[in-house]
């Protein structure tokens, strides 16, 4: 398992790296993280698109789905049976949207090990991970846009301002991921009922979970794995406005 994610996820991404390195301008590291994110969301888009897909017609199904839970509240198994029937004759799975998270994941821990190696070896690309056809850069310059040390960590017993810049980093990323979260759950709200409810109780907690995550993550690990969770989240979140503005669309069309 360990040859197939290193000959198949990291050695890739690591030539990658260094390949859209070497080719942009300015030498700028950050720059070559961004890019790299991008290719790799856009390359995973339609696993996305279906988890964003998947989540929404779940939550339209929601009213639905408590009643079954209801009608079959004492009867785990008949319940299950008729959840498991009600998602075959609606076409709906609640665990589609797991793939692309396993796949971001994956991808999170490859870049994570990426920029490690390369800021242990003393920002050095080691010749041996890369492929005859990359060139070596070298020394790499691991600062983006002159203001954040990418293999850097902030070091909360000795703040200075060089840390500012990474600080904002870490917060604008949680604040971008609770509004992806947020955007991921429109209809909350207009489901409240007066009885409790364990999935909105889940869904309220994720709200503030997953940006404090984000948040814990952003400030004890590398500011170059801060900048790709930051540029893959806003991807995500332009990518769910967008099909959110098409599905908007598809009605006013048919009624033409």
């Amino acid at each position: 398992m360990s040859f197939l994610f290193n000959e198949f996820i990291y050695r890739p991404i690591y030539n990658l790296l260094v390949f859209i390195y070497n080719v942009i301008p300015f030498g700028d590291f950050g720059l070559a993280i961004i890019i790299l994110t991008l290719i790799i969301r856009f390359i995973i888009i339609p696993l996305s698109r279906k988890q964003i897909e998947s989540q929404k017609k779940i939550q339209e199904l929601q009213p639905k789905i408590k009643e079954i839970q209801e009608k079959y509240k004492n009867d785990k198994e008949k319940q299950s049976r008729a959840l498991m029937e009600f998602y075959k004759k609606n076409k709906a799975n609640p665990l589609s949207g797991c793939l692309p998270m396993i796949f971001q994941l994956i991808f999170f821990i490859a870049i994570y090990r990426v920029l490690l190696n390369i800021s242990n070896a003393g920002l050095l690309v080691s010749d041996q991970e890369l492929y005859p056809f990359i060139s070596n850069p070298g020394q790499i310059n691991q600062s983006f846009l002159g203001i954040i040390n990418l293999s850097g960590v902030i070091n909360f017993n000795q703040l200075t301002l060089k840390e500012l810049p990474q600080i904002v980093l870490v917060l604008a990323t949680a604040v971008i991921q609770f509004i992806q979260t947020k955007m991921l759950m429109p209809n909350m709200a207009k489901n409240v009922s007066s009885k409790p409810d364990i999935s909105q109780a889940i869904s309220k907690q994720m709200l503030f979970l997953g940006p404090l995550l984000t948040l814990f993550i952003g400030l004890k690990f590398q500011a170059g794995l801060v900048l790709y969770w930051f540029t893959s989240t806003v991807f995500s979140v332009l990518q769910q406005y967008f099909l959110k503005k098409k599905e908007e669309k598809k009605p006013a069309k048919a009624n033409l």
